[in-house]
């Protein structure tokens, strides 16, 4: 069976919701042992036996702590916890670029330094959640950009220093995605408007809709297969023409 990953423990952050969610039911469904971190558990998850460790990744001690319980080898790390922001350099404050960075940048730092000793021994698979907005400046989007920009430049970094350790390194970059963000995001800020919203939304992407959060949960699973085997410090754009074909 291609893509098969019987037999590997897999940690994916953000797992309880959206992408993560997705991603987590696929490498499940394709054997791999997967332990989810996230503040909250989904029950589905619950019922079908996978594990959530309760924890913050901007705290690197709670972390550790939490993190005690995985096995002594990790064959794959998917770092896909993330927020997001909606401002220029004037719009955003001083306290909304530190709770971006802690999240985005510093989170992705703790995790892959708290799980790379358990992925030395055996080699393994690191994939990153960057974006677009790594490639191609997005309106109002200062904060998120920065973030995302030091995700493609960690995962290039880290490919390069652990190469020889059998580990390899890669991002993907989404455009716009349909998850329950997305839905409670219009509900909030355009009620009665939303439908109308979301299809103008849509239409930023040249293929005319927003992504699935089960496509991106299948291009991470290619890349954590044996099948990428010779990828390593690639970025794999996932964005529906965005970054090519919209005039930028």
């Amino acid at each position: 069976m291609k893509f098969d990953l019987t037999g590997k423990k897999a940690v994916v952050t953000g797992g309880s919701s959206g992408i993560g969610k997705a991603i987590v039911e696929t490498l499940s469904a394709q054997g791999a042992q997967v332990f989810i971190i996230d503040l909250n558990e989904n029950p589905s998850h619950k019922k079908a036996g996978i594990p959530t460790l309760t924890a913050d990744i901007t705290q690197s001690k709670e972390l550790g702590q939490a993190l005690a319980v995985l096995p002594d080898s990790i064959d794959i790390l998917v770092n896909n916890a993330g927020i997001g922001f909606v401002g220029n350099i004037e719009q955003t404050e001083e306290e909304d670029f530190d709770r971006l960075y802690q999240v985005n940048v510093k989170g992705v730092f703790n995790c892959v330094k708290a799980i790379l000793p358990k992925m030395k021994k055996l080699g393994g698979v690191i994939v990153n959640m960057a974006s677009i907005v790594s490639h191609v400046a997005v309106n109002n989007r200062l904060a998120y950009t920065m973030t995302k920009g030091a995700v493609l430049a960690m995962t290039n970094s880290i490919a390069k220093d652990y190469i020889r350790d059998g580990i390899r390194c890669n991002s993907i970059s989404p455009a716009r995605v349909h998850t329950p963000f997305v839905d409670a995001y219009l509900a909030k800020n355009y009620p009665g408007k939303e439908k109308q919203m979301f299809d103008n939304l849509s239409q930023t992407q040249p293929m005319g809709r927003m992504g699935k959060p089960q496509e991106v949960a299948d291009l991470v699973l290619y890349l954590c297969s044996d099948e990428a085997s010779f990828i390593t410090g690639s970025d794999f754009p996932i964005d529906g023409g965005f970054i090519k074909l919209n005039g930028n």
